[in-house]
């Protein structure tokens, strides 16, 4: 995801809040909530849905209704990728756990060339990637579009014990660098990045 691949800053400022995690370090209770991070349906084989919400299926106008209506959308371009239309909700929650959530919105190349080119204003977010914000006729249209992807980064840390009793045992686990390691759930659709010296990234 842009958002994240990009090292804004609105990660890096998150405080980290451990306390809100504490009862997940338990063996875990019967579970009364909905919309948790770890119930993941699989509607069909490589489909899944998380949050209430299916990429693919869902519709932007659902995640609003879900994450909450205060939300930025804009084309994020960084160097060497490929454009992406995202939506970024500062703050939300699933269950008890709050967080920060961020869309993939289905749109092809050229669609999103249009939609650069009528934008309202260009700005850069971190050395030269680049933030487009949507003009009035493209916003109107946005509610309508597919999810393609979800990404959730909790506020509290989570540590290996919590994503083994939450997620399971995953199909792979992959070292990403001396912080960061990906456990990764095919089944579930399911990337979790875990980072001991930064913010998790729960990627749907």
């Amino acid at each position: 995801m842009k958002w994240i691949l990009s090292g804004l800053a609105f990660i890096a400022v998150v405080l980290i809040a451990p306390a809100a995690w504490v009862f997940l370090s338990a063996p875990p209770p019967p579970d009364t909530s909905s919309g948790l991070p770890w119930q993941i349906e699989t509607p069909a084989p490589g489909q899944s849905r998380v949050f209430g919400l299916q990429p693919g299926q869902s519709r932007v106008a659902e995640a609003i209704e879900r994450f909450g209506r205060e939300f930025d959308v804009a084309i994020i371009a960084a160097p060497g990728q490929a454009p992406a239309l995202e939506g970024y909700f500062e703050s939300t929650r699933a269950g008890p756990i709050t967080g920060k959530a961020v869309i993939a919105i289905v749109a092809d190349a050229a669609e999103l060339d249009a939609m650069m080119a009528r934008a309202a204003k260009v700005e850069y977010m971190e050395s030269t990637t680049r933030k487009y914000t949507l003009s009035t006729e493209d916003l109107g249209t946005i509610k309508a579009r597919a999810l393609r992807a979800i990404t959730f980064i909790p506020s509290a840390h989570l540590d290996e014990t919590v994503i083994l009793q939450r997620f399971g045992v995953p199909a792979q686990r992959i070292r990403a660098g001396e912080t960061l390691e990906h456990f990764l759930y095919p089944d579930k659709g399911l990337d979790l990045a875990l980072d001991s010296k930064g913010k998790e990234v729960l990627q749907y």
